[in-house]
């Protein structure tokens, strides 16, 4: 199946958009459950060291503003692929 603008790009296959509204609710979803788990690790574990890898306080603010991030995208693509269906 070739495309009509230039014979030699075949067509780019498209996605169903069940699909992408799925992969934006989960985004969403796992950015919240990542914030919460930051506020837990920020209040409860604040001065403990995590796996090893750093304090509660740090791992805490970097659950929570990745987690917050990731909600935000999750909304953006929710609402880009609602309007594009």
């Amino acid at each position: 199946m070739k495309n009509k603008n230039n014979a030699d790009q075949p067509d780019v296959p498209k996605l169903p958009p069940l699909g992408l509204a799925m992969v934006a609710i989960l985004v969403y979803i796992v950015g919240g459950v990542g914030t919460f788990a930051g506020i837990v690790l920020w209040a409860f574990f604040r001065n403990d060291l995590v796996f090893g890898i750093g304090t509660g306080e740090a791992l805490g603010y970097l659950g929570i503003c990745v987690g917050l991030i990731m909600t935000i995208l999750g909304v953006l693509l929710m609402r880009i692929f609602r309007n594009r269906s």
